[in-house]
């Protein structure tokens, strides 16, 4: 179930591939489960019930999207700003130390939480089968690298991060703070540097959700994930 070295090393490109494939839905031209876009349809369900009209079933679905993706991107620069920007981007695993301030007192994966709500967001321009691709592929792969990092920090850390693991759960999170606050000072302007996309993405479904044009939305994270690579490009190395 855990992850390997090997996929960890890639884990930016093995989410950018089930991405992919799920906007792209490839076995859409074979079995055509798909017509329209997952926003659309989870709109049009409560409109043919009767519960909402189209146009307020869809700033419903519009609302969700801007919530995910604003809940994504805050918990990984929330994350990201404590852990340290160079080591979430790093290819290597470390177990130099042990990370309990800001949200690791309240969970033990921020980052990977954010980046499954950050999918919620996504899914919703995708086709509905595009859509449960995702979510499950994407769900999967987190877990994947979850359970290989705990397998990696575990002999590294010994005790005391597995005295840590006892108290702080591991992807819903707590609402008081497990352990106390260690000494660790957050990075806030490199952090949202870092996760450019992810607030490039909140931008798109906030500014442009309004058109009610899934492609519009799409062509915003697409102008987001160029620009993060440049900014990435600019950012310290560990």
């Amino acid at each position: 179930m855990k992850a390997t070295a090997l996929e960890f090393r890639l884990r930016y490109l093995i989410h950018a591939v089930l991405y992919v494939l799920g906007f792209i839905a490839p076995w859409n031209s074979l079995v055509h489960l798909d017509s329209i876009r997952t926003w659309q349809f989870l709109a049009a369900w409560p409109a043919r019930s009767g519960w909402l009209g189209f146009s307020a079933a869809t700033i419903a679905v519009l609302s969700l999207g801007i919530l995910f993706s604003l809940l994504g991107a805050a918990l990984r620069t929330w994350g990201a700003a404590y852990l340290g920007p160079s080591i979430v981007q790093d290819s290597s695993m470390h177990g130099d130390s042990m990370v309990a301030a800001g949200p690791y007192r309240y969970l033990r994966n921020p980052l990977y939480l954010g980046t499954f709500l950050h999918t919620f967001a996504l899914a919703l321009l995708m086709p509905p089968s595009g859509a449960i691709f995702c979510i499950l592929t994407i769900g999967f792969f987190q877990l994947r690298l979850i359970f290989g990092e705990e397998a990696f920090l575990t002999p590294k850390l010994g005790a005391p991060y597995r005295d840590y693991c006892a108290k702080v759960p591991r992807l819903f999170p707590a609402f008081t703070p497990r352990v106390p606050a260690s000494s660790t000072h957050p990075t806030w302007l490199a952090a949202f540097f870092a996760e450019i996309y992810m607030w490039g993405v909140v931008i798109s479904f906030a500014t442009l959700g309004w058109r009610y044009n899934s492609v519009l939305i799409i062509k915003g994270v697409l102008i987001s994930f160029g620009l993060s690579l440049i900014v990435r490009a600019f950012l310290p190395k560990r």
